[in-house]
């Protein structure tokens, strides 16, 4: 459907306009963002898988990076096969039910991100700061019981948006300068004053994420001063490297979805490929990058796939 014909749309499809500006580049564009996702894919499926087959990593901070690995394959999944049927076969048009599902599992998989990142900085400070009552702590009800409350409160704050979107008129525009639907790009193009509607959904948005941002670093805060109390350094530069680079990627995640929140509501003056782009990092990269983090870096997880990759290697010779 070419250009001349968007305003012609059926009432219940909308126009994924994908990069303003940079769409002759959207093919090129896919190709970072294909190999991101294959990435995420492998590496979280590889992380659910070797925790399920060994049974000594059924410990607290790898329960929790299961649910983490099962909310960046949902995040990821629900964006990127769309962005690049975008990218590369020019599939602007998204029906409005298909749209409201993405941008459900969008913003209520966001949620969950950082209220898992939250539950595993909790897991950290327990295991560094009172190592002797880990176990005791966190037991496997316990845990069961924190991943149903992050579970709860995204789908519960985040499931009365597509039926807000659901009851407005659309007399405007139905292109959504976006390369995947959420909710203050669609809710734009209704015909009503939407004003209250705005300020709700950036309210949640912005309580969930500063709560969880607040209590991560008190918690972060809490383990560096027990780590610089420990009496070997070589400890201490352990901790300090594991816990530096969870921080990078909890960093990445904040800060992104953080300039996205603020270009909302205070970003007028920014480019909307700025925005567009940064928008897509921060549902790309935390899936990309947490399987490298909390997979790769962690001894117990990589050298299980090595000892698996040895004996299959030598069962085929």
């Amino acid at each position: 459907m070419g250009p001349a014909n968007k305003s012609q749309l059926s009432p219940s499809t909308f126009w994924l306009m994908g990069i303003p500006g940079l769409e002759h580049l959207h093919v090129w564009i896919g190709i970072p963002f294909c190999s991101m996702y294959m990435v995420a894919l492998m590496g979280n499926v590889t992380i659910l898988a070797v925790v399920r087959a060994e049974r000594s990593l059924h410990e607290p901070m790898f329960l929790f990076l299961c649910m983490l690995s099962v909310t960046d394959l949902v995040l990821s999944t629900s964006t990127l096969p769309r962005m690049l049927c975008l990218f590369w076969m020019a599939a602007h048009d998204i029906t409005f039910d298909a749209c409201l599902a993405q941008m459900f599992f969008i913003h209520s998989f966001t949620a969950m991100e950082s209220g898992f990142f939250l539950a595993m900085a909790i897991d950290r400070y327990v295991a560094i700061c009172d190592p002797l009552r880990h176990a005791t702590i966190l037991t496997h009800s316990r845990i069961a019981v924190m991943g149903a409350v992050v579970v709860l409160r995204g789908v519960g704050f985040f499931s009365p948006h597509p039926v807000l979107l659901k009851q407005l008129p659309y007399c405007r525009t139905r292109i959504i300068a976006h390369t995947y639907c959420e909710f203050m790009a669609v809710v734009k193009l209704a015909c009503l004053e939407i004003g209250a509607t705005k300020r709700y959904s950036l309210g949640v948005a912005f309580g969930i994420g500063s709560c969880d941002c607040f209590f991560i670093a008190i918690s972060y805060v809490l383990i560096l001063r027990a780590v610089f109390r420990l009496p070997s350094r070589e400890a201490s530069l352990k901790a300090l490297g594991t816990c530096g680079s969870h921080v990078c990627v909890i960093v990445v995640f904040y800060s992104t979805a953080g300039f996205t929140f603020l270009t909302h509501r205070f970003g007028h003056n920014v480019a909307p490929r700025t925005h567009i782009l940064i928008a897509n990092m921060y549902l790309l990269v935390p899936p990309f990058l947490n399987p490298i983090v909390y997979g790769v870096r962690t001894k117990k997880i990589r050298d299980y796939v090595l000892n698996t990759l040895k004996l299959k290697g030598s069962g085929s010779c």
